[in-house]
């Protein structure tokens, strides 16, 4: 559409209304003749058809009351006279047999039903579409601020609607409009983003033209970004050619494609549909060779995929494990790298046979050496706690694992520091392993971590206590530091979002073989946080008050 029809200037300075009935004067002279052929039956009998609609097409597109204020109806005018004037043409040649071969005829007449296709089903578009109804205005006309929004409105919409209507050519320079106006007003564009625009630009994905393609997921990446169009791209079946792009387009293309995955997989839904398409394979080779942003966009979608259970094993046999533990090593940027330990604390967290896999690739040791770095991340600590139970202990002291939970408890992120307390508790089966985490100095550490601002990250370190207090010389530890013990009382607070108070019983219990613990705990209001819990049958709570009031009767006695 936007063709010129061979009438030089005349043709582009007439009006939607004018044009009209120089197609509608077309549309019988070109039925008169194609019923004239004898020749190439079947074909004219279809192109027949498809004339024979087109005064209704042209009817219920020049009947809507903006049918002459929008220059897409004028060009819609113009594409369907041009077809009508190649039909008469095609049909006087049939019928002077004046031709230049059959099959080149045959070739024709094929060309022309596919125009005719294109004639009606663009007519029909340019009504469905709406674009009519909000018909750009003249600069001239233009006064408010709010006219002039409502005019670049419509102009949005009608460069949208290009992206629907006519040959490729018109489709990809309506591409090109819209990728500069999106780099200008992304906003404007996502507002008028129709689910028929998006059905536009993901047929668009599979043009033969490698730069038409790498345009449109360009603005496909945009729109996922936006957080604004996800399902409607994933229904009108955007993930197969975003996939083949990953797999086999240019370099931008890629980039592009597979950001949009990234954002695309963030439901469950769609991350399985992923795996579906064949995604896995292409999607792990850029963790293989992609360049550094392709590389981590590739990761993240892959580590989206795998916080789907169901599809974990299905990773792992597309050869994830080794690949997320070479990124773990060489990945180019840091967030590659984060996202590969997430991928493998999600591969771990249920799997043991998957355990033993990232384990057998040297996973450990490649997750403890990522903890050397100045911020330790929870992921990477998460995915050690997943598999510190399928290994010896040797192996883990061997490998250097307390020294890193040293190093995550003192400057790691307090999930990163709650994963390592959790990693303790599972860690601490023998009286051996919890006197060298104590000596390792996790205790002192563990105790400031019963002030986190953080519910469960209080609950898990009053846990790890609670294990290694019952080893006598983290017991001696405990009752040394001046913060241990205000810490635990605090933690009898009784309310239902406290969900450590049976920790620390267990560890004031402990405490409360020492004269010294046993009257700060009394000073603290130890007694009567307990006598609120004694109702709530939680263990130890009695035998503890028991204890702490006997003590506080001895000592108003020996004052007497």
């Amino acid at each position: 559409m936007g063709e010129d029809i061979g009438n030089g200037v005349l043709a582009d300075t007439r009006s939607a209304e004018e044009c009209l009935p120089h197609a509608q004067e077309l549309v019988p002279m070109a039925l008169v003749k194609a019923r004239e052929v004898k020749g190439f039956p079947g074909r004219w009998k279809m192109i027949i058809s498809k004339l024979e609609q087109i005064p209704s097409r042209l009817s219920d597109l020049s009947s809507h009351p903006c049918f002459c204020k929008n220059a897409l109806c004028k060009e819609q005018l113009q594409a369907v006279s041009k077809t009508l004037k190649e039909a008469i043409k095609l049909a006087d040649l049939c019928l002077k047999e004046k031709y230049e071969g059959k099959l080149k005829m045959q070739s024709d007449l094929d060309a022309l039903s596919g125009k005719l296709d294109l004639n009606l089903r663009d007519c029909g578009l340019l009504i469905k579409t709406g674009v009519l109804g909000e018909a750009t205005l003249p600069l001239s006309v233009v006064g408010s601020s709010s006219e002039s929004e409502t005019a670049a409105h419509g102009h949005l919409k009608e460069l949208l609607a290009r992206l629907q209507i006519g040959h490729l050519e018109a489709k990809h320079k309506a591409l090109d409009s819209l990728v500069e106006v999106m780099k200008e007003d992304e906003k404007s564009v996502l507002s008028v983003m129709g689910r028929s625009n998006i059905a536009a630009l993901v047929q668009l994905l599979t043009a033969t033209s490698p730069r038409i393609r790498e345009k449109t997921v360009t603005v496909i990446c945009s729109l996922a970004e936006s957080g604004s169009c996800e399902s409607w791209l994933v229904s009108e079946g955007v993930l197969p050619p975003l996939i083949r792009l990953v797999e086999s387009g240019s370099t931008v293309g890629k980039e592009k494609a597979t950001i949009s995955l990234q954002r695309l997989s963030m439901t469950a839904e769609t991350a399985r549909a992923i795996v579906g398409h064949g995604g896995v394979r292409p999607l792990t080779e850029i963790c293989r060779t992609g360049d550094s942003v392709s590389q981590a966009a590739a990761a993240c979608t892959l580590k989206n995929i795998s916080a789907v259970p169901e599809v974990r094993q299905i990773l792992a046999e597309e050869g994830i494990i080794k690949v997320m533990i070479n990124l773990l090593d060489c990945g180019i940027l840091l967030g590659s790298k984060e996202y590969a330990a997430e991928c493998l604390q999600n591969l771990t967290a249920s799997n043991e046979n998957l355990r033993r896999s990232v384990i057998s690739e040297g996973g450990i040791r490649s997750l403890l050496v990522y903890l050397d770095g100045p911020l330790p991340q929870e992921s990477a600590v998460g995915a050690l706690r997943n598999l510190v139970g399928s290994v010896s202990m040797e192996v883990l002291m061997s490998l250097g694992f307390l020294p890193r939970l040293v190093h995550v408890l003192k400057s790691g992120s307090l999930g990163a520091q709650q994963a390592a307390a959790s990693a303790i508790c599972r860690v601490c089966s023998s009286s051996e392993m919890k006197k060298m985490v104590g000596e390792a100095g996790c205790v002192a550490l563990l105790i400031r971590m019963l002030e986190a601002k953080s519910n469960s990250a209080r609950e898990v370190a009053a846990q790890a206590l609670s294990s290694l207090i019952t080893v006598s010389q983290n017991c001696r530890e405990v009752k040394k530091d001046d913060k241990s013990v205000p810490n635990l009382v605090q933690l009898l607070d009784p309310s239902p979002q406290n969900t450590a108070k049976k920790y620390a019983v267990s560890c004031l219990a402990t405490l409360s073989s020492s004269k010294k613990c046993k009257k700060l705990m009394i000073s603290y209001g130890a007694i009567g946080y307990l006598k609120k819990l004694s109702e709530m049958e939680i263990p130890g709570v009695k035998k503890l008050l028991e204890r702490l009031e006997r003590g506080k009767l001895r000592s108003l006695f020996s004052r007497k």
